[in-house]
């Protein structure tokens, strides 16, 4: 079993925000009320809090977020559709003919690392 860190404090820069996101990787499937897994918490409120301070997305509706963040990530529809589970959804969200379903926002908002409060903007729909 791996151990815990106890090293972790607020995260102030870039190279900081990377190991923080791979230990969370790491041991994201920490059972419940183990070491790992207050770890895992602790590392989610700070990597959360620097995302925070350091966000500065652009102000488009959800959908240009979502396709941006897809590019600096390299992400295709594809990789969305395996975070989902159906790609003619993705393609009818990033075509404008279907909104974001509440769980598309949990999971994009994680995958893209986008705040959820961002992808729950309203933007009009193609017909």
């Amino acid at each position: 079993m791996e151990e815990a860190k106890s090293n972790w404090f607020l995260i102030e820069n870039e190279q900081e925000y990377e190991a923080a996101l791979t230990r969370y990787e790491e041991i994201k499937h920490a059972v419940r009320g183990t070491e790992l897994h207050k770890e895992k918490l602790l590392l989610a409120h700070l990597i959360s809090a620097y995302e925070d301070q350091t966000s500065d997305l652009p102000e488009v509706d959800p959908v240009e977020l979502i396709k941006i963040r897809m590019e600096d990530f390299g992400y295709k529809p594809v990789d969305l559709a395996n975070e989902y589970g159906d790609k003619g959804t993705i393609s009818k969200v990033l075509n404008y003919k279907q909104a974001l379903s509440l769980t598309m926002i949990r999971r994009f908002s994680k995958l893209l690392h986008i705040p959820a409060n961002a992808l729950i903007a309203e933007y009009k729909l193609n017909k």
